[in-house]
């Protein structure tokens, strides 16, 4: 019998109904007991995993991981990917949570989701600027439960040369996970940039070494929102009679360092009540907040306190504001401070819950007032106080260049983006809804893209035919400032050398149940977490970085 024969062929006729049988029983032990050699996951898509309910991987083909609100948006981004699909590019990746069982959250994604393909479509612009962003979707899964899965994809796909992934942007959370995902990219050498976290946890500390080499952030910390409110409400002389403290105590790095922030802040009148706690379940789980609540309410309202300290997730914020405002405090007007995440409370708002916040003489028993990232009102407001300021001085309207860059420059950022909304829709390309930048989701994440681009088309210089390498776009941040200064919509941003962005103001806003059947979100001011503007130029002062 001839060598090449397999061995199992070469056996008597009893032998091969032996050695078939046998073969049958392994795959019917695989199949019993699951053997993970003859097992494929459970996919949602192409290159989507399927884990429970979740969906979890990468997609830049349009795949809008089983949100619907995100499917025409995704579609855009997918069509641009195309677009540029045969000029030199680059992959940039958006990692943020894409599924939700909360229509308000299904919406925010939608609002960040604007934001990265308008930033995409913005970098891409320019004849003969490159490289190109292709654009890429990243889910994590809730509370990036599964962030390890979709960073070892993401590090695989910066080492590809067909993918060429240069930087991980998105990060909408401040959690442990998020900080674990940023923490093993950055020391894996993928330049990350962060638009939407705000935990002083999760950044470099100028002038030691580096915790995250190649992070870089466009919003202020919850540090620097806190002094930015702190120095706002003092410019004004507000007279506080008595501040407290209510906070969270669920493991949670966005409350602990806001409650931290706020523990710095000085009161400015006399002394306010002692820290109150709550426990919370979860970040959009309410659990027994609601009683908790009631007590510390209670005991609010039978102290001097007009302006509370909340260091909480949204959900909680509202469930305390409706709290608060059923308390019986005779004429009694609560002010309730919070950071960045609050953002999203009003869309969490119904026409009950605006009626419950009034008193009955239709005027405002709770105001909420944080330190929102960015407002569409901002630069426009305060542009025309600082021109009424200098007519009255010099008789005469400023010319162009008079007016002061941090605002102008701003602005006109803006305006580009509401031009770039426009020329979108009369195109008709559909993004799911028309943007609506008050939230500031998709200007922060704008910015972000745009900072990106920035970045990619100083270091490619004029050589499109090689891309630039991760260490090039990781060396780029700290060098976006003065002169190479990006003009973000919510901001300069000037990046410090531990990825910063330097006095970055917040837009202090107050949402307020006002007299209407819903309530008003109105920009109040610019604050700055030095306690004054930008310098000239954005030129960071040495000392800083």
């Amino acid at each position: 019998m001839p060598s090449w024969i397999p061995r199992w062929n070469r056996l008597p006729r009893w032998g091969k109904l032996l050695y078939a049988l046998a073969g049958v029983a392994v795959l019917v032990t695989a199949c019993v007991y699951g053997v993970p050699a003859l097992q494929k996951p459970d996919t949602c898509h192409n290159g989507i995993e399927k884990i429970g309910v979740e969906c979890i991987g990468v997609d830049g083909g349009g795949y809008d991981f089983g949100t619907p609100e995100i499917s025409a948006v995704a579609k855009a981004i997918s069509e641009e990917n195309t677009r540029i699909a045969n000029q030199p590019h680059v992959t940039v990746a958006m990692m943020l949570p894409l599924q939700s069982d909360a229509a308000g959250l299904r919406r925010q994604m939608r609002s960040d989701l604007q934001g990265a393909y308008l930033g995409q479509r913005q970098a891409n612009s320019g004849e003969g600027q490159v490289p190109k962003i292709r654009l890429v979707l990243a889910n994590p899964g809730r509370n990036y439960g599964h962030q390890d899965k979709v960073v070892s994809t993401l590090l695989d796909m910066a080492e590809s040369g067909k993918h060429k992934l240069r930087t991980v942007t998105g990060f909408n959370l401040t959690l442990d996970a998020t900080e674990e995902a940023v923490e093993r990219l950055t020391e894996n050498g993928v330049p990350v940039l962060a638009s939407r976290i705000s935990g002083d946890g999760i950044a470099n500390v100028d002038g030691e070494k580096q915790r995250f080499p190649g992070l870089a952030r466009i919003i202020p910390t919850n540090g620097d929102a806190a002094e930015a409110l702190a120095s706002f409400n003092g410019e004004r002389g507000r007279e506080n009679a008595g501040t407290v403290l209510v906070y969270d105590t669920r493991p949670d790095a966005y409350v602990e360092s806001l409650a931290s922030a706020f523990r710095g802040v000085k009161e400015t009148g006399p002394a306010g009540p002692a820290d109150m706690s709550f426990e919370s379940p979860g970040i959009d789980e309410a659990g027994s907040t609601g009683s908790q609540f009631e007590q510390i309410a209670n005991n609010i309202c039978g102290s001097a306190a007009n302006t509370v300290y909340f260091a909480g997730r949204t959900l909680h914020l509202r469930i305390f504001a409706l709290t608060l405002a059923k308390q019986t405090c005779a004429d009694r007007h609560f002010t309730l401070v919070s950071g960045s995440d609050a953002a999203s409370l009003r869309q969490a708002m119904s026409e009950k819950d605006w009626a419950q916040m009034r008193g009955e003489d239709g005027g405002a028993k709770v105001t909420v007032q944080y330190a929102a990232p960015a407002h569409p009102a901002a630069w426009d407001t305060e542009l025309a106080a600082w021109t009424k300021r200098w007519k009255a001085t010099h008789d005469r309207e400023p010319t162009a260049n008079e007016l002061p860059h941090y605002l102008a420059e701003p602005k006109a950022a803006l305006d580009a983006l509401n031009d770039l909304i426009k020329s979108t829709s009369r195109a008709g390309t559909d993004l799911g809804a028309t943007p609506n930048l008050e939230d500031s989701r998709t200007m922060l994440v704008y910015d972000g893209l745009v900072t990106i681009g920035t970045a990619l088309h100083e270091v490619q210089g004029n050589d499109a035919a090689q891309a630039p390498s991760l260490t090039d776009v990781r060396q780029e941040w700290s060098k976006l400032q003065s002169v190479h200064r990006v003009r973000g919509t919510s901001g300069l941003i000037c990046l410090t050398s531990g990825g910063n962005p330097y006095d970055k103001p917040v837009a202090v806003v107050e949402l307020n149940p006002g007299q209407g059947v819903r309530g008003t979100l109105k920009f109040v001011g610019l604050g700055w977490p030095t306690g004054k503007e930008q310098p000239k130029n954005c030129v960071i002062p040495s000392g800083t970085s």
